[in-house]
């Protein structure tokens, strides 16, 4: 049985609607389940204090290293595989 063209663009039209909503650069959810709020809770800190807001910021600026690292750890990948393509 042979698929329908119309059958088909809508399946193109599904696939690239839903690889439209994974960007690389959306925050990852943690996968450990880690709450930003509920650590800086657990550090005994009252919300709305300038220690909760240093925590929040500190927490965002640690996560942000790690998405530049996980970015730079993966362009390094890809330049070495364009320079070493002779070797596996």
């Amino acid at each position: 049985m042979r698929p329908t063209p119309t059958y088909l663009i809508a399946l193109t039209l599904a696939a690239l609607t839903l690889a439209s909503c994974a960007r690389r650069s959306d925050i990852p959810v943690s996968s450990l389940g880690e709450d930003d709020d509920a650590i800086c809770r657990a550090n005994g800190v009252a919300v709305g204090s300038a220690d909760y807001a240093a925590c929040r910021k500190n927490r965002d600026v640690q996560r942000g290293n790690s998405i530049a690292r996980a970015d730079r750890a993966q362009r390094n990948l890809g330049e070495y595989m364009l320079n070493n393509s002779g070797r596996p």
